[in-house]
């Protein structure tokens, strides 16, 4: 009887049919088998949300970047103007102890790099929503979350394209890099010699940080205008509403106790399971952006390995710091007795500028991507969550705020902090020369300092401990895990509503049916077989197994 229940359980099919997938119409099959109404989405669109709250949210966040790039570039245009393109005008006089201390310059320019982050993530924002809906449109879209610029929709000239997708990965780089070349210290000479004055800006750094978020908003702009949204909420659930309601998605049957990772495995009735799949098992991209966080600390360590290595064998070289990395001078901040190498640029002027700035964003590109990958792993956490509240007191709420997920769930908090924290980590390893003398930038000096770099390093790796652990853990319970993969959504969702419960709904012949609808539900029963409304009454596994 045991081999019978398992031959049952994975090749089954309603007596008469073949396989659903050979079925000649599959939705005739569908509507004969699950005869409930409530089953279907309906024909309004009120049976899910457009979600116009998250647009104007998006609109107020598109329109803030493109004030803060139109802002940059004016000023930087006005700074080059009246000082030159290596002039820096001053921003915040320097008095008593602050003369001496690092602390507020370095305050700027985290402050700066949350500013970039804020900007940046406004706009990508809306450029995942339409790049989500231009996969849609494509029937290519399978999970609500996607690897923003490296998931593109088909055609070169798309603005959801791969050739415009490639631009905004670039110009991610750029703001970040950018933003470290902006603040400067500004030196003025009296009788009694050279001493820090005020913090100054320069006015190119500016400039192309201003250029670079305004054509991230222009992108962002063309790539809306290019398709239609069907809803701007980054819930999955009304996405999977909207598009089987629009018939781009289509309810297969028999998986009402099929999680993401069952897809393959050819469907049909199923037992629960009291744990299930982790994200790192059920998401393919999820692995390949956990291996790249891991890439990159070992690449990091590498640096840092390569710059010891350098510095013990040619000690003593003229762009070499004196003084070795020891505990006494192994700091968080840069300081006097630093360990670092540096090389110098052979003059000054607007070519050795983009060369410099070539340097640190190549060397920034990783890291920035790295962390953009990192989306992926927060997002698909933050729709299984969601979904799991489908069995818990209060219910699932398809409608959520765009804002309050970055507040509520503290994976979204974390990487939100992480990434200018890390970049100003990065900028504190890799600095190029941040003094001005009398408001001229004199000399362009890149100096990596080696304690800085293991610093990074270290944050790096807890990083990536962190995603990696969150990635392995395995939800507890019967509740199969979507991960947000929009297809078992609309297998699990048999009832849609504002609010939905999960569970036990109905026995049959022989196997009992699990689903959704808009009250309470009791749990399921571990025993029985799940195969879908009106195929079966209870039939408990262990007397067919025994």
């Amino acid at each position: 009887m045991a081999a019978f229940y398992q031959l049952t359980e994975q090749h089954w099919y309603p007596p008469n049919l073949l396989p659903y997938n050979a079925l000649p119409n599959p939705h005739d099959d569908f509507d004969s088998i699950l005869s409930n109404p409530k089953s279907t989405v309906g024909t309004g669109t009120h049976f899910y949300d457009r979600s116009l709250t998250s647009r104007r949210y998006a609109l107020v966040g598109v329109v803030f970047s493109s004030i803060i790039s139109c802002c940059c570039i004016a000023t930087g245009v006005v700074i080059i103007a009246a000082r030159g393109v290596n002039g820096v005008t001053p921003l915040m006089r320097l008095r008593g102890a602050m003369q001496n201390s690092t602390l507020l310059f370095e305050i700027l320019k985290l402050i700066l790099n949350l500013l970039v982050t804020i900007c940046t993530e406004s706009t990508g924002f809306v450029h995942s929503i339409s790049l989500r809906s231009a996969l849609a449109s494509e029937s290519r879209l399978r999970f609500n979350t996607n690897l923003r610029l490296l998931t593109a929709a088909r055609g070169w000239k798309n603005p959801n394209g791969a050739l415009l997708n490639g631009i905004m990965a670039v110009l991610l780089t750029v703001s970040y890099a950018s933003s470290s070349l902006v603040v400067f210290i500004n030196y003025t000479h009296s009788s009694d010699g050279w001493h820090a004055d005020s913090v100054a800006i320069a006015g190119l750094p500016l400039l192309l940080l201003g250029i670079a978020l305004l054509l991230q908003v222009v992108i962002t702009i063309s790539g809306v205008l290019a398709v239609r949204i069907l809803t701007w909420t980054s819930s999955p659930f009304d996405l999977t509403a909207a598009l089987v309601h629009h018939t781009q998605l289509t309810p297969v049957p028999f998986r009402c106790m099929c999680c993401v990772s069952d897809l393959d495995a050819g469907g049909g009735p199923a037992k629960p399971s009291q744990t299930q799949p982790s994200a790192w098992h059920a998401h393919s991209s999820i692995r390949k952006v956990v291996i790249s966080l891991w890439g990159i600390v070992v690449a990091c360590a590498g640096w840092a390995a390569l710059l010891m290595y350098v510095w013990d064998k040619y000690n003593g070289a003229a762009t070499m710091s004196p003084d070795a990395l020891t505990i006494q001078t192994w700091s968080f901040l840069p300081i006097r007795h630093s360990n670092y190498i540096a090389y110098y640029m052979p003059d000054v002027g607007i070519q050795w500028w983009f060369l410099v700035f070539i340097n640190l964003a190549l060397v920034q590109r990783p890291l920035t991507l790295g962390l953009h990958c990192s989306e992926l792993i927060v997002n698909v956490i933050r729709d299984e969550r969601q979904w799991r509240c489908a069995t818990g007191r209060k219910g699932l709420r398809t409608a959520t705020n765009p804002l309050k997920p970055i507040f509520t769930h503290p994976i979204c908090l974390v990487l939100f902090v992480v990434k200018p924290f890390l970049h100003w980590m990065f900028g504190l390893s890799f600095q190029v020369s941040d003094e001005a003398a009398d408001g001229v930038v004199g000399t362009f000096a890149i100096i990596m300092f080696t304690a800085q770099i293991w610093n990074l390093c270290l944050a790096l790796a807890a990083v990536a401990c962190f995603f990696t652990l969150v990635a392995l853990r395995r939800p507890w319970g019967p509740q199969p895990a979507t991960y947000g993969h929009l297809q078992t959504l609309a297998n699990l969702v048999d009832e849609w509503s504002p609010v939905m419960w999960w569970g036990h709904k109905e026995d049959g012949f022989r196997y009992c049916h699990a689903g959704t609808t808009d009250h309470p539900l009791p749990g399921v029963k571990m025993n029985y077989v799940y195969a879908g409304s009106g195929v079966g009454s209870p039939s408990p596994v262990s007397p067919l197994i025994s």
